[in-house]
């Protein structure tokens, strides 16, 4: 099984927000990394078919010869429901829409429910619902006739830490045999279950590899120092600040920076956060 993205570029007007993309994907769970602008979301659009690019292709190949738009699953940003409709009708509703016709439909659309925890409201109005269990309900969709590709746009979106945390796991259980794309601006999702690292910056691959294999760029680069609370925000406007942790009149403040910042900064190990502020300048 392989997803293959072969030089694709889009452009909006005078902004190019994939130039000449290509990437290859094997089963696993890739994490998108970059800022806003960065190409994430049309690189998104372009797999999942809502986003013709300008030039390029995306292919799709596995042992059975399948196409990739039955072999799909895709959670967008922003998911659109009927709000009369209950969780379980949703779910039917979308096993027609994709033509997936499971052996016992109900026994099916209850065990994605109890999946994503909403086993207890499978009957109750999406319009009652809140914004995470909307969250949940649309990563129950997006697992409908079990896709060989999936794709996650800020999923943990109006999770609960606990809801995060079944989420990763979810998530993390799929990427053995899948080919699982999460885009998310919370870092320690991707840290927690990436296998592979894709860090985006003006529609191009900065970096790719495992979390390992990306943050060693920054190892001997970032630093921890005490200073005066009131000198917080001087430092932060000098340099790329990660971390300020207030210790009473004194803060413990983490830097990302090539020379030491201060006479008594010590090294740490580094993280995905502070190669996002080393690459992009922000988290």
């Amino acid at each position: 099984m392989e997803l293959i993205i072969k030089n694709i570029t889009k452009t909006y007007g005078k902004k190019r927000a994939l130039n000449n993309f290509s990437l290859e994907l094997k089963p696993g769970v890739y994490g998108l990394l970059g800022p806003n602008g960065a190409g994430k979301s049309t690189l998104i659009g372009v797999i999942a078919g809502l986003v013709k690019p300008d030039s390029g292709t995306v292919s799709y190949s596995d042992e059975k010869g399948a196409r990739l738009n039955s072999q799909l699953g895709y959670l967008p940003q922003y998911q659109s429901y009927y709000k009369n409709y209950s969780a379980a009708e949703f779910l039917k509703y979308m096993c027609a829409l994709k033509n997936y016709k499971p052996r016992n439909i109900e026994k099916y659309c209850c065990e994605l429910l109890e999946l994503v925890n909403l086993s207890d409201v499978g009957k109750k109005r999406i319009g009652a619902f809140s914004g995470g269990m909307k969250q949940r309900l649309g990563i129950a969709q997006a697992l409908i006739g079990e896709p060989s590709v999936l794709i996650f746009d800020e999923p943990t979106a109006g999770l609960d830490p606990k809801e995060r945390v079944r989420f990763r796991n979810i998530i993390s259980s799929l990427g053995s045999d899948k080919i699982v794309i999460l885009a998310t601006h919370i870092v320690s999702d991707i840290s927690y279950i990436a296998n592979e690292i894709v860090l985006m910056y003006n529609g191009e691959i900065r970096d790719i590899g495992a979390e390992n294999e990306v943050i060693s760029k920054v190892v001997g680069k970032v630093w921890e120092c005490e200073i005066p609370s009131g000198e917080v925000i001087a430092v932060m406007n000098k340099f790329k600040v990660s971390n300020v942790v207030s210790q009473h009149e004194k803060c413990r403040v983490k830097i990302v920076s090539d020379q030491k910042p201060f006479s008594d900064a010590v090294n740490v190990e580094p993280n995905l956060e502070d190669i996002c502020l080393y690459e992009f300048g922000e988290l």
